[in-house]
């Protein structure tokens, strides 16, 4: 019989390999990228003191009243750059970037060069 693949256990797989490796620190944390269908989501994390830094999504006030009648791509670039532009003022400069599983395309992709837009180097 043949079975339907549950592309979401490969991303968690494919995650969970990339999370050995990848680890935040307070001065060089993680930004963590969330992708459900309609929105995205971003998280700076210190992985050392298991604190979240900053953060953005779609579904912020501000952020959906920009992204109205965008695409969900052009959407994630904006998330990208106003998330860095928060990092910034928390005193970030360098981060590593886990994507979450998600292959380096598309709204992952965008999301990466809104945050670089923004100051952020990784």
């Amino acid at each position: 019989m043949i079975t339907k693949i549950d592309k979401n256990e490969v991303r968690q797989r494919r995650h969970a390999r990339v999370r050995k490796t990848v680890s935040g620190t307070p001065e060089c944390p993680r930004l963590s990228v969330y992708r459900s269908t309609k929105n995205i989501y971003v998280q700076f994390i210190d992985d050392v003191n298991g604190v979240t830094l900053a953060s953005a999504s779609t579904l912020e006030k501000g952020i959906k009243e920009e992204i109205a009648g965008k695409t969900k791509t052009a959407a994630a670039k904006i998330v990208g750059k106003i998330a860095g532009e928060r990092a910034k003022e928390k005193g970030i400069e360098t981060i590593v970037f886990d994507r979450g599983g998600y292959h380096y395309t598309g709204r992952v992709q965008a999301l990466a060069d809104g945050a670089r837009e923004a100051g952020l180097n990784f």
